[in-house]
């Protein structure tokens, strides 16, 4: 207009206009949501940019925010079409506004539409590979909750399991020692009170026992009986233990060369040779128990025999928690947690026979054990 050249108010009226039309669009949240909207508005403002292109040649310009708006608004296909014919336009309106053409006149619309069909395309796949890293933490980060809930569900279970094979190996056991003592003194009370006082005072030895043994595991500490000494010294002391309580003669034998072992591979031993005695003790109406603790080189044997009733191993009841019978399954429990294994082997009227064995696996800083 300053210039005085042609169509000046009209090409500012168009501009104006053109720019009105922009900013509104701009505005609207529906026209970035729906695609029927935005190419509606793409016609207007692209009618309105055709307008100016005719009246002025410097409007080619304003093709290129064009190029974006397209590829940015419109489906691929339907945007690259949007931008040739925009580039088309450019390019036809420019030469008719210098009555003339040459190929130089479309390297700038041609190189500007390829360089807005890359940009866009590239902030595309950019913000693809954005989204699907979002996607990715977002499941990593609920994987991770779900393994976090699981290992508490399983840490939960573990330990339920590991007070319950405790439980079985020293409460209950020790509480089924201290009934039958005091049986035992009710029956020899009235002939014997010298006897009633013995089984008494061991009935009252056996309570405090258990109750130092659930001290103990309560705490997951080393059972009281292996503080300060060695496996086969507490295996020795069970047996003594046994041999003093009740009717039984128990003996334990030592083969092998003693060598270290790691601390759940003796608790679990302990264990074992508590539940199976307390087996012998309550059910097999033995007279004789032998303990033998054996070193094998590359593993450790714990075998229990007795001269009992015996019974059939494939019709022993399933566990309840009424009538017990958890005993053989804490035991086979215990060995196969430390990669070992648990037979038993039985015949009615002639004993029964426990074999646990255990990878040997040395403890660092652990002595090797001594014969007793």
């Amino acid at each position: 207009m300053a210039d005085g050249r042609p169509h000046a108010v009209s090409t500012a009226v168009a501009a104006a206009a053109c720019g009105l039309v922009y900013a509104t669009g701009s505005l609207l949240r529906r026209i970035r949501r729906s695609r029927r909207a935005a190419a509606l508005w793409l016609t207007v403002v692209g009618g309105l940019w055709l307008v100016l292109l005719a009246l002025s040649p410097d409007a080619v310009w304003v093709a290129f925010p064009l190029y974006f708006l397209q590829m940015h608004l419109l489906p691929r296909r339907a945007g690259l079409v949007a931008v040739g014919a925009t580039a088309v336009a450019a390019v036809a309106g420019f030469a008719a506004h210098q009555h003339s053409f040459r190929p130089a006149m479309a390297i700038g619309p041609g190189l500007g539409a390829a360089v807005a069909v890359a940009v866009v395309w590239g902030y595309q796949a950019l913000y693809r590979e954005s989204e699907h890293r979002r996607a990715l933490i977002e499941e990593l980060t609920a994987t991770r909750a779900d393994l976090a809930a699981a290992q508490h569900t399983a840490g939960v279970l573990a330990e339920r399991d590991r007070l319950a094979r405790e439980i079985h190996d020293t409460l209950a056991q020790g509480l089924s020692s201290i009934q039958l003592l005091l049986r035992a003194a009710e029956r020899a009370l009235p002939r014997s009170p010298e006897n009633a006082a013995r089984h008494v005072e061991q009935a009252r030895q056996a309570a405090v026992d258990n109750l130092a043994e659930a001290r103990r595991f309560v705490a997951a500490l080393t059972p009281p009986t292996l503080e300060g000494s060695t496996l086969a010294r507490a295996l020795e002391r069970l047996c003594a233990t046994a041999h003093a309580r009740h009717r039984i003669a128990a003996r334990f034998h030592l083969t092998g060369d003693p060598a270290p072992l790691a601390a759940a591979h003796e608790v679990a031993l302990l264990r074992i040779a508590q539940s199976a005695l307390a087996n012998t003790v309550h059910h097999a109406g033995a007279t004789t128990a032998d303990v033998t603790l054996s070193y094998h080189g590359d593993h450790v044997a714990l075998d229990v025999v007795d001269d009992g009733r015996g019974f059939d191993p494939a019709l022993l009841p399933a566990p309840d928690p009424a009538a017990g019978g958890f005993g053989l399954v804490a035991m086979r429990a215990r060995a196969q947690a430390l990669g070992g294994t648990l037979a038993v082997a039985s015949t009615p009227g002639h004993g029964t026979a426990l074999a646990a064995q255990l990878p040997l696996v040395p403890s660092a800083g652990t002595e090797p054990e001594a014969r007793p």
